[in-house]
């Protein structure tokens, strides 16, 4: 071979002969040019697999569904689903995230132990096979290897004052629920609790900026969309998801009590007048329609402490919007939900009544609730420190009752400890409203996030002084989701400029534009 014929080996590709012609090479996978690769054999296996999974699901299910076993239907389903979820979950955690926020309003629909107020024990081991909690369980394991890897990458988390006191809150409930005299429900409490916190400080990492935080509002007024399809088509065909409590018919919606709706509904009305005039003219229609059916069904569902808890935050979403026009909007729509419910005006009449302790269900709730209050003051004497445990309040009670007041349920049930983590959860929530007002671009999207979650920490904190706003943990995942915008709001720079749209300009007379 001669010095020209070995330049030629040299230029011809992948070293092979000066034609071109590359030697054959043993395939390392053990597969020829016709025999499929190792990728597709195992997606064709994982494929079988799963319709195989899919198939014995079906089958379970539809023999528990002929029995009437209604766990034997829900459970093979939650698995399978779950199973999916966690997938997702390993794989696209911000997707995972943006679907539990979307999907968390429906999945009470599959709950098997049903509501708990009133309920003085039992049900316990029902309700840790609830979906609700399979999936809360889901979400720690997976947001807590999600977290570590953040922290393992970058050095640090990113935080706030706010998440620090719900921390705190967690652990005082951990705590307390280690030390309860019932400790399996205490902990699923506990747990259920723990669930929100670590959302939201899941969403501070995935939300650094509030460009972000346009995905997560659109994954909880996704929630809306479904809460509200649903309840509109059952009311259609003749089946309104309701409840009866005393002589009242309340909507309950995909939720298994009429209160945890109207608290749900309370926040995303709220929030919703907030942001709504800072969206494009499409997204303002759909959103117009969502919040008036949100106003509606909030008023169906004939829960006082929701109503009157909207009706304050829209008052603080009209000042800071220095809006006349809602103000008046506020004043007919409580005229007219009055003369056309008649049941809403009856419900509101029986502050003035008189029930005691243990009497009938649809008496003076404000008088029975101060009677109560003195009742229960008192169990903290027991471990004034750490508390009796979360949920522990109606198994350690005659009337088996819920505080119906979260600051005093804070000192019951998780102590001192746990009263000042929660006040200083309530002044951080106001704090972060108050920063993100002050830092908030004018005639921008970040305006209306503050101005929205400013109604909604107000309304929060009146609602929590009569009621038992934080034993309703899926309406808290959507106002600690709110939060989380907000927060990330409070970090801009003060003199930034909007990192969300603007209001749309409006052509004025004579052609000027205004926004």
């Amino acid at each position: 071979m001669n010095d020209g014929d070995r330049q030629a080996l040299r230029r011809a590709p992948g070293g092979g002969t000066p034609s071109g012609d590359s030697p054959a090479r043993p395939d390392p996978s053990g597969t020829g040019p016709d025999r499929p690769g190792r990728p597709k054999r195992t997606a064709t296996v994982l494929t079988g697999l799963a319709a195989l999974a899919a198939a014995a699901t079906a089958v379970v299910a539809g023999l528990a569904m002929a029995g009437g076993d209604r766990m034997g239907v829900v459970l093979p389903l939650a698995a399978v689903t779950g199973l999916l979820v966690a997938v997702l979950a390993v794989t696209r955690f911000a997707a995972y995230v943006l679907l539990m926020l979307a999907v968390r309003s429906c999945v009470d629909l599959f709950k098997l132990s049903g509501p708990t107020a009133g309920r003085a024990g039992g049900g316990e081991a029902t309700r840790a096979m609830d979906p609700s909690t399979l999936l809360a369980v889901l979400f720690l394991l997976a947001a807590g290897l999600w977290l570590a890897a953040q922290l393992r990458r970058d050095g640090r988390l990113r935080g706030s004052p706010l998440g620090l006191a719900m921390l705190l809150v967690g652990a005082t409930c951990l705590v307390s629920a280690l030390g309860a005299g019932h400790r399996m429900p205490s902990l699923l409490e506990a747990l259920r609790i723990l669930t929100v916190v670590v959302m939201f400080v899941v969403l501070e990492q995935l939300i650094p900026d509030t460009r972000a935080a346009r995905r997560v509002l659109l994954a909880c007024y996704a929630s809306l969309v479904l809460a509200l399809g649903y309840t509109v088509v059952m009311s259609v065909v003749g089946q309104p998801p309701s409840e009866v409590k005393g002589s009242f018919t309340r909507i309950s919606g995909p939720f298994s009590q009429s209160t945890t709706f109207g608290r749900y509904l309370m926040f995303m009305v709220i929030f919703g007048f907030g942001i709504h005039r800072f969206l494009g003219r499409r997204w303002r229609i759909g959103l117009t329609v969502l919040l008036t059916a949100s106003l509606g069904f909030l008023l169906l569902t004939n829960t006082r402490s929701a109503i009157l808890g909207a009706a304050i935050g829209l008052v603080v979403v009209a000042v800071l919007h220095r809006s006349r026009k809602m103000l008046a909007g506020l004043v007919v729509v409580a005229v007219a939900g009055v003369a056309l419910l008649p049941a809403v005006g009856e419900r509101f009449a029986q502050i003035t009544q008189e029930r005691p302790v243990g009497g009938g269900p649809t008496g003076n709730t404000l008088a029975w609730r101060v009677s109560y209050w003195t009742d229960i003051v008192t169990l903290a004497n027991r471990n004034p420190v750490t508390g009796i445990g979360p949920n522990m309040t109606q198994r350690e009670t005659a009337e088996a009752k819920k505080p119906h007041n979260d600051f005093l349920r804070a000192y019951v049930e998780t102590g001192a400890l746990g009263l000042l983590a929660y006040l200083a959860m309530i002044v951080l929530i106001l704090h972060t409203a108050r920063e993100a007002l002050r830092r908030a671009p004018p005639g921008s999207l970040d305006r209306g996030i503050a101005v929205g979650f400013a109604g909604c920490a107000v309304a929060f904190v009146a609602v929590s002084a009569a009621s038992n706003v934080i034993s309703n943990v899926v309406t808290l995942w959507y106002l600690f989701a709110f939060a989380a915008a907000a927060s990330a709001v409070a970090r801009t720079p003060v003199g930034a400029g909007p990192a969300g749209p603007t209001v749309p300009a409006v052509a004025g007379p004579g052609g000027a534009t205004s926004t």
